[in-house]
């Protein structure tokens, strides 16, 4: 397809829809944005400058304005999904995940984390690493983790240091240990 939307044989072929919204949570205000294919990206602190952005990074990798629809059946289940996780009512996400934002290795560790860490784990880079057949690939985990398009969701706040620390955070550490106390891995702050 090319940028007027047509394909090489010159008929028009239909672009991707691309749909979000900003919902409030407990860490803080995130857009999420869905394709047909489901879930694209979730951004931590969506305020104006990080929505615009995030949403002209996603227009231009799907060649598509994204469209604000926040009533949209394509993120409804995602929005409860997240109101239920942050309820305390929501271990685990049932949700279709559009991988398109991320390929390769990224790609390949993030859907092992998604499938192989649950609610209430961590694991370390070098094990996550391993795990995708990697083993001296840590901080290439780490990078992965840094390029997750669906934090939460895909839990790279599970992902922590080997001896013990909790490891870098794309959305901040305050945000990673607010997200770990909520699955019981850190206590709540006392202040």
């Amino acid at each position: 397809m090319d940028a007027t939307g047509q394909n090489e044989q010159g008929t028009a072929t239909a672009r991707p829809r691309v749909v979000w919204a900003v919902v409030g949570s407990d860490i803080g205000p995130l857009l999420l944005a869905a394709t047909e294919d489901g879930l694209v990206n979730v951004v931590f602190h969506a305020t104006d400058a990080v929505r615009d952005k995030a949403l002209a990074r996603i227009g231009s990798r799907f060649g598509t304005e994204p469209v604000e629809a926040p009533d949209s059946p394509l993120l409804a289940d995602a929005i409860r999904q997240l109101d239920e996780y942050f309820a305390g009512r929501r271990r685990a996400f049932e949700l279709p995940l559009d991988w398109s934002l991320i390929t390769g290795f990224n790609r390949e560790v993030l859907r092992e984390l998604a499938a192989g860490v649950s609610f209430g784990a961590v694991v370390g880079y070098g094990d996550l690493a391993r795990r995708v057949g990697q083993p001296s690939a840590a901080q290439a985990v780490g990078v992965a983790m840094g390029a997750n398009p669906l934090p939460v969701v895909v839990p790279c706040h599970r992902v922590v240091e080997r001896d013990g620390g909790i490891g870098g955070f794309g959305g901040g550490l305050e945000t990673k240990r607010k997200l770990l106390a909520l699955e019981g891995v850190l206590p709540e702050p006392l202040f």
